[in-house]
């Protein structure tokens, strides 16, 4: 198996990004073809797979709210804390810095008035219902339903 995996992706070639192979085809990884076009009998990822790499994608979240603010070390895990890693999740490391007066209220442990930040702007317009729960979920420290 370890020559065959060696040998495809000499053959192949990897890519960590989605990219257009040599007829066109919409492809990732090592060869990965995830074309939605029968014709190229695209495979797209499995379940197994999207729920894979959202694992790495949360861990990844986590490491670099942990590295970012001190504040996070401190907050109990549960509904509060999956908030924040939602909206990290969602903005990215450099977007989520940009609420400087929500981050603050955070590390004040002043809920509110970071949920209310956090609604007030161009964010929770773009992801209307999501930023609701989320921020709900800042407030009151529990999840919907």
């Amino acid at each position: 198996m370890e020559k065959l995996v060696a040998t495809l992706k000499r053959h192949e070639g990897t890519k960590t990004h989605a990219y257009r192979d040599s007829l066109g085809i919409l492809t990732i990884g090592c060869g990965r073809n995830i074309s939605e076009s029968e014709e190229h009998y695209g495979l797209g990822i499995s379940d197994d797979e999207i729920d894979y790499m959202l694992q790495n994608d949360i861990e990844r979240t986590i490491k670099e709210l942990s590295q970012e603010y001190v504040w996070f070390n401190d907050m109990e895990e549960g509904a509060r804390r999956d908030a924040i890693i939602n909206m990290h999740f969602n903005l990215g490391r450099f977007r989520f810095a940009g609420f400087k007066k929500a981050i603050a209220h955070m590390e004040n442990g002043s809920y509110n008035e970071a949920a209310t930040e956090f609604l007030d702007s161009r964010w929770a317009k773009q992801v209307k219902g999501r930023a609701l729960e989320v921020t709900d979920m800042i407030k009151t420290g529990t999840y919907l339903g």
